[in-house]
């Protein structure tokens, strides 16, 4: 839980955390092998024709199973939530699920449904995203206080 090696040792179900910048990261979940090569599934608009996020969407985003190494070099597992929530059975559950997803349209919004709230949505049941929480944390007083003043 939480390791930070790029070469974890990997369950089905793990939550995977890729870091991409500063502030964020990518998420998904640990699905299992294949041929040898681990595969993890997430939610993302690469490869889509809808690219472009616009107010924080795309509506074409899919969930895809793809090789971890395919999604990025460095991960950890990052099941944050297990202190707090049960993960859900990977077999009998969350597979399923992640099976039936794949090749449907999603819509992305980087506040109520990114890869971070598909991620925990799959393990516990229930979406969350610490970093979006962070972000507005920041956010959050400035706004308050601009309001309270009427400048906005």
């Amino acid at each position: 839980m939480g390791q930070h090696s790029s070469r974890p040792q990997l369950y089905p179900g793990d939550i995977l955390e890729f870091p991409r910048n500063k502030h964020f990261s990518h998420f998904g979940v640990y699905y299992g092998e294949r041929d040898g090569v681990p595969y993890v599934a997430h939610l993302t608009s690469r490869d889509s024709d809808a690219r472009l996020l616009l107010f924080g969407r795309a509506l074409k985003s899919a969930v895809k199973v793809e090789p971890v190494d395919l999604v990025g070099k460095f991960y950890k597992v990052n099941n944050y939530l297990d202190g707090t929530h049960t993960p859900r059975d990977f077999y009998t559950l969350v597979k399923p699920e992640i099976d039936e997803a794949v090749g449907k349209a999603f819509t992305y919004d980087i506040l109520f449904h990114n890869c971070e709230h598909q991620a925990t949505l799959y393990r516990y049941g229930l979406k969350k995203s610490v970093q979006i929480e962070k972000i507005y944390g920041q956010i959050y007083p400035t706004w308050k206080d601009l309001f309270e003043k009427k400048k906005l």
